[in-house]
């Protein structure tokens, strides 16, 4: 009997242990499934969109097929090649044409500028001209000396471009050097940098070439490439707000190429940068104006109402509503709007903290050539910047620990050393 019950019970752990392995296996196909069926959608949408140069006789696609093939196929899957766009129509040029060079025979430019785009995308380049994207970025490093005067007159037009009290040039650009700007502020702020023949921009920035797929300047990480770091982590804190976790765990089933214009809920459950800022949205049409939503200059110091805010919040609600109801957009706003001042405040108490020792001369002329000349610089251009940007984009992380913690903690340092100064200074001592 003894026998037959551990018999029992050894067939029943057989039958337990095949029962267990089977499911894996089931479980395993199930996932193996779903992973082979996002890829053979993606791959199936690659493979659907046609190669408009497949059967291109056209000099420039002959002798770049051998020269440069990647741009070739690139290009050939692109709407733009679609549309029968020529390699001539972006790149050709006149005899003369500033920013042009010699090449087989033709004038072309190597990087196709602002002016070329604005020949078929008028709308898109003036919106684009009115923003912090164009100019104001230029100038917020380089300042207005290499503009020229009719240059200067646009960008002193800019409502976006009202925050630069002394147009010059960032110190620390200067003192860094152009060996290492190059690869640092100007690989961002040259996107409003002018063209050789005057017209501003870059547009390749937000739209990469060759492809200018749609996909591709409407997911996060293109912006990633420059809103990241700790004076404007917002690539940080929409991966930590509920936007940011809704795109990574379902963000491949959305519609990636739905036409400009026309985006709806069906399209975009929630949504990414170009979402909130640019794509048009339910009652919001598309705009090149990364400005044309926002309330508040939060990039400055002491945050300011931009111009035309309340027609700026009227924009931006009318995206929030397709998903939220105005109970949470009026609380949320008013929320925000005073966690924006109470920022403000402890920037305005960093600057009562330096005010004596502007006023006793205790500070040197140069910038950033002693500790606290970088101490106060950090309490609004990083924290506190970033407590804010926090609050907006509802990343919690952000506005704490990498916003106003950061900030009362160099607050609480930075009026050590203002102390310091003023007993040294006090005491007939050098400071």
């Amino acid at each position: 009997m003894g026998e037959s019950v551990a018999g029992g019970r050894l067939r029943s752990a057989r039958l337990l242990i095949v029962g267990l392995v089977s499911m894996i296996v089931v479980l395993g196909l199930i996932l193996i499934a779903q992973v082979v069926g996002r890829t053979t959608t993606s791959a199936a949408a690659i493979e659907a969109r046609p190669n408009a140069l497949a059967g291109s006789t056209d000099e420039c696609v002959a002798c770049h097929r051998q020269a440069t093939p990647g741009i070739v196929e690139q290009y050939g899957g692109s709407t733009m090649a679609a549309a029968k766009v020529t390699c001539r129509d972006c790149h050709e040029v006149s005899r003369g044409y500033a920013g042009g060079a010699g090449h087989e025979g033709s004038v072309i430019l190597a990087s196709p500028s602002a002016a070329m785009c604005q020949r078929c995308h008028g709308q898109e380049v003036a919106q684009y001209n009115a923003s912090r994207h164009s100019l104001p970025a230029y100038v917020a490093v380089v300042g207005i000396e290499p503009l020229t005067e009719a240059q200067r007159t646009a960008y002193q037009a800019i409502p976006e471009g009202t925050y630069a009290p002394d147009k010059s040039r960032h110190a620390l650009y200067a003192i860094e050097g152009q060996d290492l700007t190059r690869f640092a502020c100007e690989t961002c702020h040259d996107i409003g940098k002018p063209s050789a023949d005057a017209s501003v921009g870059q547009c390749q920035k937000c739209h990469l070439r060759h492809e200018f797929s749609l996909e591709q300047a409407r997911k996060p990480e293109t912006c990633n490439a420059c809103h990241i770091g700790p004076d404007h982590p917002q690539w940080e804190i929409y991966q930590e707000s509920p936007h940011g976790i809704a795109y990574a765990t379902g963000g491949y089933r959305w519609n990636w190429e739905a036409e400009p214009g026309t985006l709806t809920v069906q399209d975009f459950p929630a949504p990414t940068c170009a979402t909130c800022h640019l794509s048009g949205f339910g009652a919001t049409g598309t705009t090149h104006d990364v400005g044309d939503r926002l309330t508040w200059f939060l990039f400055s110091p002491l945050s300011q109402r931009r111009p035309s805010w309340q027609d700026n919040l009227t924009r931006m609600q009318a995206v929030c509503r397709e998903c939220h109801n105005e109970t949470f957009l009026a609380d949320f706003y008013t929320a925000a709007d005073a966690a924006t001042e109470a920022v403000n405040e402890r920037v305005r108490e960093s600057d009562a903290v330096m005010d004596p020792l502007k006023e006793q001369g205790l500070l040197t002329v140069e910038p950033f050539d002693e500790p606290i000349d970088f101490k106060y610089f950090d309490v609004w251009h990083y924290w506190g910047r970033t407590a804010k940007f926090g609050v907006w984009m509802q990343g919690p992380d952000y506005t704490q620990w990498h916003g106003i913690y950061e900030l009362l903690k160099d607050l609480s340092e930075l009026k050590e050393m203002a102390a310091a100064k003023l007993e040294a200074a006090a005491a007939g001592s050098a400071p």
